[in-house]
């Protein structure tokens, strides 16, 4: 979405994931991944694909933002992409970011920091929590909050965008 977003304004797209997750999986540390996304959400437009709260880098996205897009289907909707896409990238063996693989093997883990799925059966409710209670959050006043629940919200409203 995020990505098709960037291309429909013709703006540059920052993915998270692709920064933050370094060769072998290493996470950057926070002030180095904190100055990458200083440095992009400076420039006049941007299109950020994350949420990565624990690292500071949402409020300073969310700081110079103006408005924010809010996926939000329900949580049998993102599991069932989250497990097929694991389940192609692990079989395929599919490059995600600086020679990242999903392995098939970390689905056998229980702890949700190796297991992509367990990750996000456990995070769905309180990732949404933290977005519904800043969407009233006065901090936040300055953004306009889309929030998409469905693949159709998601399809209109790049439509939309197209004219």
């Amino acid at each position: 979405m995020a990505r098709s977003l960037a291309a429909s304004l013709d703006i540059p797209y920052l993915e998270l994931d692709s920064v933050y997750h370094q060769a072998e999986w290493t996470p950057l540390p926070d002030g180095e991944f904190q100055s990458v996304v200083d440095e992009f959400t400076s420039q006049d437009r941007w299109v950020v694909d994350g949420n990565y709260n624990s690292t500071g880098v949402l409020d300073l996205a969310w700081e110079r933002a103006d408005t924010v897009v809010w996926l939000d289907p329900p949580k049998r909707v993102v599991m069932s992409g989250v497990t097929r896409r694991t389940l192609r990238r692990g079989a395929k063996r599919e490059e995600l970011w600086n020679g990242n693989r999903e392995s098939l093997w970390s689905l056998t883990k229980w702890d949700p920091e190796e297991n992509i799925i367990r990750w996000a059966w456990t995070r769905f409710e309180p990732t949404r929590s933290r977005y519904e209670s800043r969407t009233t959050d006065p901090r936040w006043s300055h953004l306009e909050m889309i929030r998409l629940c469905s693949r159709a919200d998601s399809a209109a409203f790049l439509m939309d965008l197209d004219g």
